[in-house]
């Protein structure tokens, strides 16, 4: 947690409990080292509004301030405004609005709008589906330790979507999303196994622990 939500979350709290404030009434109390201009808090305010952490939640809200921290290029307020219009809360459900969103932020290398992004590619969601882009971006996800990238990186290399058919890489990918917690990933390795020789087996298992020790295991 940064400096200004530790500030934001028992301000916040404590304001709503006592009064039932609206976000409006929060920027006229004044808080040292905290400024509502500034990106960061402006994030933390939508966040706190969208998951109704010490706060009442409301879509609306979290919506106006993750869009005034959008606008000064903060990633993770570009990914949620794009999960806000791919669900649908807030506003009418729009997948191409959460595409351009997604764009945004995976642009400045915030992983889960890379792997949003290459899902949206993938199943053809708000954009006409595109094989190369879903593997461009969840390749990127992935070389950052995001387990659900790293699987459908996998189901890409099996079926031969966006890139030749390699068992070899398929089995490689989803070992090391295995290995970070993905269940399905695990499922999916195995059954990839039964298309494989002893010989491919070997050196999937080769190139997957040379990709767990470049990324490491992910919390």
């Amino acid at each position: 947690m940064t400096t200004h939500q530790k500030w934001l979350y028992p301000l916040v709290f404590l304001l709503l409990f006592a009064g039932n404030a609206t976000a409006d009434q929060i920027l006229d109390v004044p808080l040292a080292g905290v400024d509502y201009g500034d990106a960061e808090v402006q994030f933390s305010l939508g966040l706190m509004f969208d998951t109704g952490r010490d706060a009442p939640q409301d879509y609306a809200e979290a919506l106006r301030w993750y869009r005034k921290s959008a606008a000064q290029g903060y990633a993770q307020a570009q990914y949620a405004l794009g999960v806000l219009y791919a669900n649908g809360h807030g506003v009418p459900q729009d997948d191409r609005e959460a595409v351009h969103w997604y764009t945004r932020s995976a642009e400045r290398g915030f992983a889960p709008a890379q792997y949003n992004l290459g899902f949206m590619y993938h199943k053809g969601r708000g954009t006409a589906q595109d094989y190369r882009e879903a593997l461009k971006w969840y390749t990127k996800a992935a070389l950052q330790g995001y387990a659900d990238a790293q699987s459908n990186l996998g189901t890409l290399h099996y079926h031969g979507q966006g890139v030749p058919q390699n068992y070899v890489q398929a089995y490689a990918w989803l070992s090391v999303a295995a290995a970070n917690g993905d269940e399905v990933a695990a499922t999916n390795r195995d059954a990839v196994m039964e298309d494989m020789t002893a010989e491919q087996i070997a050196k999937g298992q080769e190139i997957a622990r040379e990709l767990f020790e470049k990324l490491g295991k992910k919390d």
